[in-house]
């Protein structure tokens, strides 16, 4: 059965099928670093990492790139308001360097607490700054963006047809919404910020349009060229991406490049909280630090997460996270069980009668999955196969064959915690927190350098460090 997913950009279920057979290139939008990471975030950031693990799991070959937004997103997508960042530092009184570093470090801690599977890349925006400028001046050389006496770069929405076709909004309700707050420099109100001109702003680059600091849409675009080139084939993202930022991703992207910038976009809904939006207000926002503190697991958390259908509205609450423990316990049980009576066995000799009962409930997982990833029927055939071995009660090559293919399917959904013993990390993974390591230490930030230096010994990876770099090695094969 081939892969389907729901692509917002034609608004229907269509096959996935890469640029290259069996490689997949995606972009993830990643978090604006001015806050802690709320659940709903993750929700979000969940999708990704399911996608990643069971392309995996296909045979697939994988390049994930997640962004961090460490400038240039205002408070009003409307491109008016103050930096998220900046209205940040000046709350706390502290430079929003530090509070973009500070929220970093959490959103990783919120990761590897919910056992993410790391990105190849997490480009952050202030480093990448020289490719922004220049695709700015691309599109200013297209006649697509334009400067006003202020030094502000816009991008001209009229030079690009197209623009409004991700999120469906016509002409007349883009310009009727514009409108609402009109910028008198800007030739058209629907036109967006590519390079914004403000002295008070903490953080400012040179550039050919003056000192200034890039829009939050650029950032997205200039990063997913870098490190998947000018088409890829898979980009996520909440909701309230869809419009305006993705939607002016795909203006700047397409009118530098003159190519088409992604083939399937994918975006998951809101998630809510006992029936509401999540709100300081109300007291109901959950952060993975939060709940952790509380003596929640990150697995059971990931249950929750994930749970319903990215394209529909998730309830959070407490009491089911409470049945997610219980849950995640059933499972942790089981595989001490099967490991237990199957020890010393080799899967591969299971009865005739097991061996088919296991491969008809990997094949009904992964249509499933391969279903715009129907999670609700994952789950069921998951539960269905742990039902089935309490019923058998295996023993020998039997239950050898139940845990084997349990750790697989478990896996897929990040549900390998201790004893049910994940996968080694794969060759990406430890380059991918080895660049981090070295970007932190650059920054002179030796506890996130010392944190992810322990967090590969304790999967099994040393790290060599020398004159010409730094080499890694596994050490030993260990419980995730």
């Amino acid at each position: 059965m081939p892969t389907r997913l729901y692509n917002t950009l034609t608004r229907r279920l269509e096959e996935f099928v890469p640029a290259t057979p069996g490689e997949v290139r995606m972009y993830h939008c990643g978090p604006t670093v001015y806050s802690t990471p709320h659940i709903g975030n993750y929700r979000t950031f969940l999708v990704g990492d399911l996608l990643r693990r069971f392309f995996e799991w296909k045979g697939w070959k994988v390049v994930q790139v997640m962004n961090l937004t460490d400038v240039g997103h205002l408070l009003d997508d409307a491109e008016e308001g103050e930096d998220k960042l900046e209205a940040a530092a000046r709350k706390q009184k502290k430079s929003a360097w530090e509070i973009a570093d500070h929220f970093t470090r959490e959103f990783f801690e919120g990761l590897d607490f919910l056992r993410f599977r790391r990105a190849h890349h997490y480009p952050k925006a202030t480093a990448h700054v020289a490719e922004m400028v220049a695709m700015i001046e691309t599109l200013e050389a297209k006649g697509l963006a334009y400067r006003v006496a202020s030094g502000n770069v816009y991008f001209e929405i009229a030079k690009f047809p197209a623009y409004g076709r991700l999120s469906g909004n016509t002409a007349e309700e883009l310009e009727a919404g514009a409108r609402i707050e009109v910028n008198p420099e800007k030739r058209d109100p629907r036109d967006f910020a590519l390079w914004k001109i403000d002295p008070h702003h903490q953080m400012q680059w040179d550039a050919p349009w003056g000192r200034g600091f890039p829009g939050w849409h650029i950032e997205c675009s200039a990063m997913s060229k870098k490190y998947l080139g000018e088409s890829f084939d898979l980009h996520t993202g909440g909701e309230d991406n869809v419009f305006p930022h993705h939607e002016c991703e795909i203006a700047q992207s397409e009118g530098a490049s003159g190519k088409p910038f992604v083939r399937c976009w994918v975006h998951a809904r809101h998630l809510l909280v006992d029936g509401t939006k999540m709100s300081k207000r109300l007291g109901n926002v959950h952060t993975a630090q939060s709940l952790k503190a509380k003596g929640y697991q990150g697995e059971a958390l990931r249950v929750a997460l994930q749970k319903a259908h990215y394209r529909e509205p998730l309830n959070f609450t407490l009491a089911g996270l409470d049945e997610a423990e219980k849950k995640v316990a059933r499972y942790r049980d089981l595989a001490e069980r099967l490991e237990k009576d199957g020890a010393g066995a080799a899967a591969g000799g299971a009865d005739a009668a097991v061996a088919t009962l296991l491969a008809g409930l990997r094949r009904r997982f992964e249509e499933a999955l391969d279903d715009d990833l129907n999670v609700s029927v994952a789950f069921a055939v998951m539960d269905e196969a742990v039902s089935e071995a309490n019923r058998r009660a295996p023993r020998g090559a039997d239950a050898a064959a139940f845990l084997a293919l349990l750790r697989e399917l478990w896996d897929v959904f990040g549900l390998a915690g201790k004893s049910l013993e994940s996968a080694p990390l794969a060759d990406g993974e430890i380059l991918g927190l080895i660049a981090e390591r070295e970007a932190a230490r650059k920054r002179r930030d030796f506890r996130r350098s010392d944190e992810i230096r322990d967090l590969l010994k304790q999967r099994g990876i040393e790290l060599l460090d020398g004159k010409d770099g730094v080499r890694w090695r596994r050490i030993r094969e260990t419980n995730g």
